[in-house]
């Protein structure tokens, strides 16, 4: 796992135990996305379901969902905090999402209500453990 591609949990992001990730530190609004495992485990996304911008949420509310040629998941938020922005590509394109989920398939992005509850998030490690277990 030493070139970008392959890396299907990377370093620098925040994860939770329902699949979602998290970049950014919270210091300022935080991307969020569902990981190369959920994504896999879906197979093809054919539409995604996502909150208007301004919408607040609490952390594990449901903030929209992913229906995939297998079934429809809900997307839950890692954090509490405002949407302030949400992925518009992603409404003609959700293949995105298995094509490059941690790129351009991200989902929204959150502005926290606070700033250090992106760090009591899983780390890569703690993402990994869970995932084979």
């Amino acid at each position: 796992m030493t070139n970008r591609e392959n890396r299907v949990i990377p370093e620098d992001l925040r994860y939770t135990a329902e699949h979602e990730w998290v970049s950014g530190d919270g210091s300022g609004p935080v991307r969020v996305g569902i990981t190369h495992f959920a994504q896999d485990a879906l197979g093809d996304i054919v539409f995604v379901q996502l909150p208007e911008e301004g919408t607040a949420v609490a952390a594990g509310d449901s903030l929209g969902e992913i229906e995939s040629t297998k079934s429809v998941s809900e997307i839950y938020a890692p954090i509490a905090g405002t949407i302030v922005s949400k992925n518009g590509s992603l409404a003609d394109e959700p293949e995105l999402i298995n094509a490059e989920p941690y790129a351009a398939g991200w989902l929204v992005e959150i502005a926290p209500d606070d700033p250090a509850s992106v760090g009591q998030l899983l780390d890569a490690a703690g993402y990994q453990s869970l995932t084979e277990s």
